[in-house]
């Protein structure tokens, strides 16, 4: 069946609903954004504090330490269940709402146990914002992909710097409780914008998947972030007529020519795509590297001779630099046809500064910190490519959960496995030399991820053969 769909004028594919609520959707994404690394960066600097107070030993800290990649893996396996079920919209809102009650009650808790747990409440709200933001910026700003990317990677950077350069001052003025229980509100605020956006869509968050615009496929040769400027959902033939495929369904909306459904890939199926794997390896490798850097960067320098401070201002700079990377990683790989050049470029910048923490550490301490703030980039590039990547908005959460889901899992070992090689062998060799390993699966990984295909023909490749 042939429905005829004129691009300029249907209202199902220009998607009136959708822009109209643009600027709300918007306000929520931002602060969505910041509060997906507070419940992080606003515990580490005051592990020590508050283990003296509760009474904890440093081996918790280590455990609080794996906490948030077990989280984030979790989340990446199960949200995209929960997508389908309520609707991203509501998915995000119930995340904030995880969040902040993680946060706030764990501040005021008396035992380790419970500390623990809802740390991991939080911690797992803002996993599941971590794979549902992706999908609704492409939903919503499907012609605005690479600007907004930028904006909501520098939100996430953003609020992981900030709780990190307060929380001791405030701790100090008003104690550790409020320290850490204050950043609940900033996730209880992010509920409210979300609300209003379901109230606009008056429940067609739940029937309506599409995004905000048709796109069409892309043919040999087409840059496909490209095509995704134009949107993503259904692919036009020439002359702007829609040909559906036997089988799929047309929703014919009142005083519409055709409601086109959006074509779902087979979310179980992901597992099979290679650029599924490339994003799941490039997103994990990187993963394991920073945290393994968040976690051991100080001691590197206190037993180069540095002191304590040093070695937590080393750790600031090293997140800043992220800052850096989440504004212009974004808008090049979405310039670019193929941007695994800026996979090999973080790489060089990954091993410049092993060879200078390993061999120098104090010979220029601030250029090998900037280095290794460089050598992430390939983050921001990641969530940028899963838009980049996929055509449809079930295409985008299905890559989505895969990628963090798996990535993070993998992640989970890094500051570990890290920690035990350098007490196995009393020095930094051994460790650095399984992040230089990591490093090639990093470089296999953006291969496969970078090259300019699309998740859905993939998937359609596999089906066929």
């Amino acid at each position: 069946m042939t429905v005829t769909a004129d691009r300029r004028t249907s209202p199902a594919l220009t998607r009136p609903a959708l822009r109209e609520g643009r600027v709300l959707v918007l306000v929520a994404i931002v602060l969505s954004a910041l509060n997906l690394r507070t419940a992080v960066t606003a515990f580490t600097p005051l592990a020590e504090r508050i283990g003296d107070d509760i009474g904890y030993s440093t081996g918790i800290v280590g455990v609080f330490g794996m906490i948030p990649t077990a989280m984030f893996a979790l989340a990446g396996l199960l949200t995209p269940i929960l997508v389908r079920r309520l609707g991203p919209e509501r998915t995000v809102l119930a995340a904030m709402l995880a969040a902040g009650a993680g946060q706030v009650i764990r501040a005021v808790v008396p035992e380790t146990v419970e500390l623990l747990g809802f740390s991991a409440l939080a911690l797992a709200g803002m996993g599941v914002g971590n794979v549902v933001i992706p999908p609704l910026v492409k939903r919503y700003f499907s012609d605005r992909l690479a600007v907004l990317s930028s904006v909501y990677i520098t939100m996430v950077q953003l609020g992981t710097v900030v709780p990190a350069l307060v929380a001791v001052p405030v701790a100090q003025a008003h104690g550790w409780r409020v320290s850490l229980g204050m950043w609940a509100l900033l996730a209880f605020v992010a509920v409210l914008p979300w609300l209003g956006v379901l109230r606009r869509r008056r429940g067609r968050d739940l029937v309506d998947r599409t995004a905000l615009d048709a796109v069409p496929a892309p043919g040999p040769g087409t840059r496909p972030d490209a095509a995704l400027a134009a949107g993503a959902n259904a692919e036009l033939a020439a002359g702007a007529n829609a040909e559906l495929a036997p089988g799929t369904n047309a929703e014919l909306a009142p005083g519409t020519n055709a409601e086109l459904a959006p074509v779902t890939p087979p979310v179980g199926a992901v597992w099979r795509s290679p650029v599924a794997w490339g994003m799941a390896g490039m997103f994990g490798m990187t993963s394991l590297t920073t945290y393994a850097m968040f976690t051991w960067l100080p001691k590197i320098f206190t037993d180069a001779g540095a002191g304590a401070a040093f070695g937590g201002s080393m750790v600031g700079i090293f997140a800043l630099v992220g800052l850096l990377s989440a504004l212009t990683a974004p808008p090049l790989a979405a310039r670019m046809r193929n941007p695994f050049v800026l996979v090999i470029g973080c790489v060089a910048c990954y091993f410049a500064s092993f060879a200078g923490l390993l061999l120098a550490p104090m010979a220029a301490p601030l250029v090998w910190v900037l280095l290794l703030g460089l050598g992430p980039s390939t983050f921001p590039l990641a969530l940028t490519l899963i838009n980049l990547r996929s055509r449809t908005q079930a295409g985008s959460a299905a890559l989505s959960g895969f990628t963090q889901g798996v990535g993070y899992t993998v992640a989970c070992v890094g500051p570990l496995l890290f920690g035990v090689l350098h007490g196995i062998t009393g020095g930094w060799v051994a460790p650095f030399a399984l992040l230089a390993a990591v490093q090639v699966v990093l470089l296999v990984a953006g291969w496969q991820a970078c090259k300019p295909r699309l998740l859905e023909d993939t998937l359609h490749v596999v089906a066929a053969r």
